[in-house]
């Protein structure tokens, strides 16, 4: 059988994605590397550049043409609507969606420090943790995240890029916990991608779907997509799913004027939960707005 062609970004992180997928399917895989419009305006904040879709439109197109076999993103780079011409069949089990400070516990830094990243989601929940912290723009993969540390008190990464990659930075690192810092949608989790009418690619595929990963980033997708946005947005979102099948979406929105916003809802349908959470965020939201934020927020 002639390896499968993965259409991917080319980062370390990207191409040691396609990697455990192959790794979990048994098969042999032939990266097609993609250079996505994230990538090539790398200097530019991705709330300038239409948000997570710069990392997952191009790489959608090189499947649809027929350059690719399958496609495999992080899940947090997926816009929260579907692709008519592609289904996501996998969603493999999911590594720690915890985001890290890196040089420095937040406890520990001084007063006034200056925190890497570009997020607003991450921004506005470190603030309200820290509101004497002052942030500097930080994007671009793990490697230039860490290599730009030093111009920094901290940064912020994801630890499933470490995990993934073995990386041990250097100095301090501290996992924030997930009802501190919520974090982004469908962040640690993969999502590979088929084309619709494939139906052999989709029946090997879904041999690595795992059912909780599934609900989980599903209703986290709901969310943003009721919200109707993405990395761009200050928002978060972040579910669980007992053996019972209840799930669980704890989320985060902030206001025009950093206040944050936090909920939790649960049910049984996983789209259903997540729509729910967004409702509740933008029904509190127009509490505030009413209250004290401008009616242009």
């Amino acid at each position: 059988m002639p390896p499968l062609r993965v259409a991917t970004r080319g980062s370390r992180l990207a191409l040691r994605q396609v990697q455990l997928v192959s790794e979990l399917l048994g098969v042999r895989v032939e990266p097609v590397v993609v250079s996505t419009a994230g990538d090539r305006r790398s200097s530019v904040p991705l709330r300038v550049i239409a948000g997570s879709g710069a990392f997952a439109g191009d790489v959608r197109d090189a499947l649809v043409a027929g350059a690719a076999d399958l496609a495999v993103h992080s899940a947090k780079d997926l816009p929260p609507r579907p692709d008519p011409r592609l289904d996501i069949v996998a969603f493999p089990p999911r590594a720690d969606a915890r985001d890290a400070l890196v040089g420095a516990t937040l406890a520990a830094l001084p007063r006034g420090a200056v925190v890497g990243t570009g997020a607003p989601r991450r921004r506005a929940q470190l603030r309200g943790l820290r509101p004497d912290l002052r942030f500097g723009e930080l994007r671009g993969n793990i490697d230039t995240r860490l290599r730009r540390a030093t111009a920094f008190d901290a940064v912020v990464v994801a630890m499933a890029a470490l995990h993934r990659l073995s990386i041990v930075p250097d100095g301090v690192v501290q996992p924030l916990p997930v009802d501190e810092v919520i974090p982004q949608v469908g962040q640690g989790a993969l999502a590979v991608e088929a084309r619709r009418d494939d139906r052999a690619m989709r029946l090997l595929l879904s041999r690595i779907d795992d059912t909780p990963t599934r609900a989980a980033v599903t209703a986290e997708r709901a969310f943003l997509a009721r919200l109707g946005g993405d990395c761009d947005l200050p928002a978060g979102a972040f579910a669980t799913v007992r053996g019972d099948g209840l799930v669980i979406v704890d989320s985060v929105l902030a206001d025009a004027h950093g206040t944050l916003h936090r909920a939790s809802t649960r049910g049984t349908d996983p789209a259903s939960v997540g729509d729910a959470a967004a409702l509740a965020q933008l029904g509190a939201l127009d509490v505030r707005r009413s209250v004290s934020v401008p009616a242009s927020a």
